[in-house]
């Protein structure tokens, strides 16, 4: 049973810091995931 416990505790801590690297360090935003409307234009 703390063996369960603790996996699960560490599946939390792996997928809020992955969360917090990728939006901080990677660039993985919404404010740089946008485009610019020219560049996608489907005329």
């Amino acid at each position: 049973m703390k063996v369960m416990i603790l996996a699960f505790v560490a599946i939390v801590v792996i997928a809020v810091s992955a969360n917090f690297g990728l939006r901080t360090y990677a660039g993985f935003s919404t404010q740089e995931r946008t485009t610019v409307g020219k560049s996608v234009r489907l005329d």
